[in-house]
């Protein structure tokens, strides 16, 4: 009997060690529909497109990073400064 009362193949009760491989197996090529591809238009250029999410499709997206995106940046933060109304816990800063 294997680890929690299970037993067989990675601990699930009353399944032989090659139960999960029952399935026929094909060596076409993956559609859109079985590799998790989405099937739409892309909402810029409307061409028919397959995804893995939905939005504009990979010439779009390349066309928008080559004219709104640029080099990442560093951005200066402004040092936090409390508001004069706020007041130091009173159990922290205890001594």
């Amino acid at each position: 009997m294997g680890v929690g009362g299970c037993t067989g193949a990675a601990g699930v009760a009353g399944v032989g060690a090659a139960a999960w491989q029952r399935g026929a197996v094909t060596t076409d090529a993956p559609t859109a529909a079985s590799s998790g591809l989405l099937e739409f238009s892309c909402p810029r250029c409307e061409a028919a497109v397959a995804e893995g999410y939905y939005g504009p499709c990979r010439t779009c997206r390349d066309d928008l990073a080559a004219s709104l995106g640029g080099p990442a940046r560093d951005v200066e933060v402004a040092a936090y400064e409390p508001k004069m109304n706020v007041t130091p816990n009173n159990v922290a800063s205890k001594e």
